[in-house]
Protein backbone atom coordinates (compact mmCIF):
# COMPACT_ATOMS: atom_id res chain seq x y z
CA UNK A 1 0.00 0.00 0.00
CA UNK A 2 1.62 3.24 -0.92
CA UNK A 3 0.41 6.74 0.38
CA UNK A 4 1.31 9.67 -1.55
CA UNK A 5 2.74 13.48 0.15
CA UNK A 6 0.33 15.39 -0.32
CA UNK A 7 -2.40 12.76 1.78
CA UNK A 8 0.43 12.35 4.12
CA UNK A 9 0.52 15.88 4.81
CA UNK A 10 -3.44 15.85 4.81
CA UNK A 11 -3.52 13.08 7.77
CA UNK A 12 -0.75 15.76 10.24
CA UNK A 13 -3.85 17.61 10.58
CA UNK A 14 -5.57 17.37 14.01
CA UNK A 15 -7.46 14.91 13.13
CA UNK A 16 -10.90 16.50 14.58
CA UNK A 17 -10.24 19.05 11.86
CA UNK A 18 -11.04 16.81 9.56
CA UNK A 19 -14.85 15.96 10.34
CA UNK A 20 -17.93 17.73 9.20
CA UNK A 21 -19.22 20.08 11.52
CA UNK A 22 -22.37 18.38 12.06
CA UNK A 23 -19.89 15.33 13.78
CA UNK A 24 -18.76 17.80 16.55
CA UNK A 25 -21.58 19.68 17.55
CA UNK A 26 -24.74 17.56 17.39
CA UNK A 27 -26.90 20.52 17.84
CA UNK A 28 -25.80 21.77 14.44
CA UNK A 29 -27.70 20.71 11.49
CA UNK A 30 -27.33 17.27 10.82
CA UNK A 31 -23.56 15.53 8.66
CA UNK A 32 -22.64 12.57 9.85
CA UNK A 33 -23.69 10.92 13.07
CA UNK A 34 -21.09 10.36 15.90
CA UNK A 35 -21.05 7.03 15.35
CA UNK A 36 -19.50 7.23 11.34
CA UNK A 37 -17.72 9.98 12.97
CA UNK A 38 -15.72 7.34 15.26
CA UNK A 39 -15.47 5.03 12.66
CA UNK A 40 -13.51 7.50 10.42
CA UNK A 41 -11.05 8.75 13.21
CA UNK A 42 -10.47 5.17 13.68
CA UNK A 43 -9.63 4.10 10.17
CA UNK A 44 -7.76 7.68 10.29
CA UNK A 45 -5.19 6.70 13.32
CA UNK A 46 -4.58 3.45 11.58
CA UNK A 47 -3.62 5.30 8.08
CA UNK A 48 -1.34 7.21 10.41
CA UNK A 49 -0.06 4.51 12.28
CA UNK A 50 0.97 2.43 8.94
CA UNK A 51 2.11 5.63 7.55
CA UNK A 52 4.52 5.50 10.62
CA UNK A 53 5.51 2.19 9.99
CA UNK A 54 6.19 3.05 6.90
CA UNK A 55 9.24 5.68 7.64
CA UNK A 56 10.31 3.61 9.93
CA UNK A 57 11.07 0.86 7.77
CA UNK A 58 12.52 3.30 5.37
CA UNK A 59 14.86 4.59 7.80
CA UNK A 60 15.89 0.84 8.96
CA UNK A 61 18.64 -0.91 7.49
CA UNK A 62 18.26 -3.25 4.51
CA UNK A 63 18.50 -6.44 5.21
CA UNK A 64 19.56 -9.25 2.99
CA UNK A 65 16.92 -10.27 0.90
CA UNK A 66 16.63 -14.37 1.28
CA UNK A 67 16.68 -16.09 -2.26
CA UNK A 68 17.31 -19.61 -0.79
CA UNK A 69 15.51 -21.86 1.29
CA UNK A 70 16.25 -25.71 2.87
CA UNK A 71 12.21 -27.14 3.39
CA UNK A 72 11.72 -30.36 5.50
CA UNK A 73 8.73 -31.98 3.70
CA UNK A 74 7.67 -35.16 5.56
CA UNK A 75 4.54 -36.19 5.95
CA UNK A 76 3.02 -33.29 3.18
CA UNK A 77 0.80 -34.22 0.56
CA UNK A 78 2.69 -34.63 -2.86
CA UNK A 79 1.84 -34.76 -6.01
CA UNK A 80 4.24 -37.28 -8.45
CA UNK A 81 7.05 -39.63 -7.99
CA UNK A 82 8.83 -39.41 -4.42
CA UNK A 83 11.77 -40.58 -6.74
CA UNK A 84 11.76 -37.32 -8.67
CA UNK A 85 15.33 -35.41 -9.13
CA UNK A 86 13.25 -31.92 -8.56
CA UNK A 87 11.09 -30.65 -6.22
CA UNK A 88 8.56 -27.95 -6.31
CA UNK A 89 7.29 -26.06 -3.58
CA UNK A 90 3.94 -23.62 -3.54
CA UNK A 91 3.32 -21.42 -1.04
CA UNK A 92 -0.39 -20.49 -1.48
CA UNK A 93 -3.20 -18.32 -0.62
CA UNK A 94 -6.45 -19.72 -2.13
CA UNK A 95 -8.42 -16.11 -2.17
CA UNK A 96 -5.35 -14.26 -3.75
CA UNK A 97 -6.13 -13.98 -7.14
CA UNK A 98 -2.48 -14.37 -8.35
CA UNK A 99 -2.25 -18.31 -7.06
CA UNK A 100 -5.79 -18.45 -9.10
CA UNK A 101 -3.91 -17.40 -12.26
CA UNK A 102 -0.81 -19.67 -11.38
CA UNK A 103 -3.23 -22.50 -11.24
CA UNK A 104 -5.65 -22.02 -14.32
CA UNK A 105 -2.95 -20.69 -16.76
CA UNK A 106 0.14 -22.38 -15.83
CA UNK A 107 -0.21 -25.31 -13.41
CA UNK A 108 -1.62 -27.99 -15.96
CA UNK A 109 1.70 -27.64 -17.97
CA UNK A 110 3.79 -28.22 -14.96
CA UNK A 111 1.70 -31.14 -14.24
CA UNK A 112 1.70 -32.52 -17.86
CA UNK A 113 5.25 -31.23 -18.53
CA UNK A 114 6.94 -32.05 -15.39
CA UNK A 115 5.34 -33.73 -12.73
CA UNK A 116 3.67 -36.30 -14.62
CA UNK A 117 6.15 -37.31 -16.50
CA UNK A 118 8.74 -38.33 -12.79
CA UNK A 119 10.89 -34.63 -13.10
CA UNK A 120 9.05 -32.72 -10.36
CA UNK A 121 7.41 -33.66 -7.42
CA UNK A 122 5.55 -30.55 -6.05
CA UNK A 123 3.60 -29.86 -2.68
CA UNK A 124 1.55 -27.38 -1.31
CA UNK A 125 2.52 -25.25 2.02
CA UNK A 126 -0.07 -22.74 3.36
CA UNK A 127 0.09 -18.41 3.07
CA UNK A 128 -2.88 -17.28 4.43
CA UNK A 129 -2.75 -13.42 4.27
CA UNK A 130 -4.56 -11.59 7.12
CA UNK A 131 -6.57 -9.59 4.98
CA UNK A 132 -8.46 -12.37 3.16
CA UNK A 133 -11.02 -13.24 5.52
CA UNK A 134 -11.66 -16.56 3.96
CA UNK A 135 -7.99 -17.89 3.04
CA UNK A 136 -7.11 -19.29 6.93
CA UNK A 137 -10.61 -20.91 6.87
CA UNK A 138 -9.87 -22.29 2.90
CA UNK A 139 -6.18 -23.78 4.04
CA UNK A 140 -7.42 -25.88 6.43
CA UNK A 141 -10.35 -27.12 4.70
CA UNK A 142 -7.81 -28.55 1.70
CA UNK A 143 -6.42 -30.42 5.01
CA UNK A 144 -9.39 -31.65 6.19
CA UNK A 145 -10.20 -33.02 2.89
CA UNK A 146 -7.16 -34.78 3.19
CA UNK A 147 -8.32 -36.62 5.98
CA UNK A 148 -10.38 -38.23 3.75
CA UNK A 149 -7.95 -38.77 0.79
CA UNK A 150 -9.29 -36.29 -1.16
CA UNK A 151 -6.73 -33.25 -0.44
CA UNK A 152 -5.85 -32.25 -4.36
CA UNK A 153 -8.95 -32.73 -5.52
CA UNK A 154 -10.67 -29.58 -3.09
CA UNK A 155 -7.12 -27.44 -4.02
CA UNK A 156 -7.99 -27.71 -7.34
CA UNK A 157 -11.91 -26.45 -6.92
CA UNK A 158 -10.54 -23.59 -4.40
CA UNK A 159 -7.93 -22.49 -6.91
CA UNK A 160 -10.09 -22.11 -9.67
CA UNK A 161 -13.22 -20.19 -7.45
CA UNK A 162 -10.86 -17.83 -4.69
CA UNK A 163 -14.51 -15.87 -4.70
CA UNK A 164 -16.47 -19.00 -3.25
CA UNK A 165 -14.39 -19.69 0.31
CA UNK A 166 -17.46 -19.02 2.41
CA UNK A 167 -18.50 -21.94 4.99
CA UNK A 168 -21.73 -22.73 2.36
CA UNK A 169 -19.47 -23.22 -0.84
CA UNK A 170 -17.07 -25.21 0.95
CA UNK A 171 -19.21 -27.90 2.09
CA UNK A 172 -20.99 -27.84 -1.48
CA UNK A 173 -17.60 -28.38 -3.14
CA UNK A 174 -17.03 -31.21 -0.36
CA UNK A 175 -20.69 -32.32 -1.48
CA UNK A 176 -19.38 -32.10 -5.49
CA UNK A 177 -16.34 -34.17 -4.58
CA UNK A 178 -18.24 -36.91 -2.65
CA UNK A 179 -16.62 -36.34 0.72
CA UNK A 180 -18.09 -37.42 4.22
CA UNK A 181 -19.56 -33.61 4.32
CA UNK A 182 -20.70 -33.94 7.98
CA UNK A 183 -16.93 -34.90 9.30
CA UNK A 184 -15.23 -32.44 6.71
CA UNK A 185 -17.47 -30.05 8.64
CA UNK A 186 -16.81 -30.66 12.06
CA UNK A 187 -13.19 -30.52 10.88
CA UNK A 188 -13.31 -27.57 9.53
CA UNK A 189 -15.23 -25.74 12.52
CA UNK A 190 -13.32 -27.17 15.20
CA UNK A 191 -10.19 -25.68 13.52
CA UNK A 192 -8.27 -29.05 13.50
CA UNK A 193 -5.23 -28.03 11.41
CA UNK A 194 -5.14 -23.92 12.61
CA UNK A 195 -2.50 -24.83 14.25
CA UNK A 196 -0.49 -26.36 11.28
CA UNK A 197 -1.52 -23.78 9.06
CA UNK A 198 -0.15 -21.47 10.87
CA UNK A 199 3.55 -23.01 11.25
CA UNK A 200 3.62 -22.77 7.63
CA UNK A 201 3.00 -19.20 7.39
CA UNK A 202 5.96 -18.90 9.96
CA UNK A 203 7.95 -20.95 8.00
CA UNK A 204 6.89 -18.82 4.78
CA UNK A 205 7.87 -15.23 6.62
CA UNK A 206 11.17 -16.92 8.05
CA UNK A 207 12.32 -17.96 4.64
CA UNK A 208 11.59 -14.28 3.46
CA UNK A 209 8.40 -14.92 1.40
CA UNK A 210 6.94 -11.63 0.67
CA UNK A 211 3.98 -12.38 -1.71
CA UNK A 212 1.56 -15.07 -2.50
CA UNK A 213 1.96 -17.24 -4.37
CA UNK A 214 5.97 -18.08 -3.17
CA UNK A 215 7.86 -20.88 -4.56
CA UNK A 216 10.72 -22.59 -3.67
CA UNK A 217 12.60 -24.82 -6.83
CA UNK A 218 15.16 -26.84 -6.44
CA UNK A 219 16.58 -30.26 -6.02
CA UNK A 220 15.27 -33.04 -3.93
CA UNK A 221 16.62 -34.23 -0.81
CA UNK A 222 15.65 -36.94 1.32
CA UNK A 223 14.02 -34.34 4.05
CA UNK A 224 12.45 -32.30 1.45
CA UNK A 225 14.35 -29.41 -1.06
CA UNK A 226 17.35 -27.25 -1.46
CA UNK A 227 16.12 -24.67 -3.54
CA UNK A 228 15.56 -20.68 -4.35
CA UNK A 229 12.86 -18.73 -4.22
CA UNK A 230 10.78 -17.32 -7.18
CA UNK A 231 7.62 -15.18 -6.39
CA UNK A 232 4.55 -14.28 -8.16
CA UNK A 233 2.43 -16.14 -10.73
CA UNK A 234 5.07 -16.14 -13.28
CA UNK A 235 4.35 -17.27 -16.79
CA UNK A 236 5.25 -20.83 -17.58
CA UNK A 237 8.46 -19.88 -19.31
CA UNK A 238 9.66 -18.58 -16.80
CA UNK A 239 9.51 -22.04 -14.76
CA UNK A 240 10.50 -23.83 -17.51
CA UNK A 241 13.61 -21.96 -17.29
CA UNK A 242 14.31 -22.22 -13.71
CA UNK A 243 14.00 -26.06 -13.84
CA UNK A 244 16.26 -26.33 -16.26
CA UNK A 245 18.50 -24.10 -14.93
CA UNK A 246 18.44 -26.25 -11.74
CA UNK A 247 18.13 -29.59 -13.93
CA UNK A 248 21.43 -28.71 -15.19
CA UNK A 249 23.36 -27.78 -11.56
CA UNK A 250 25.54 -30.80 -11.12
Amino acid sequence: MKIDLQFARFLALPLAFLLPVGAQDSKNEPGITRQQADEILKELREIRQLLEKQANAAAAPAQPQVTRAKLNLDGLAMLGSKDAPLTMVEFTDYQCPFCQRFHTTVFGDLKKNYIDTGKVRFYSKDLPLDFHPNALRAAQAARCAGDQGQFWQLRDVMGSHPDKLDMPSLLAFASDIKLDVNGFRTCVESEKYKTTVQTDVLEALKMGADGTPTFVIGKSTPEGVDGELLVGAQPYPQFERRLREVEGRK
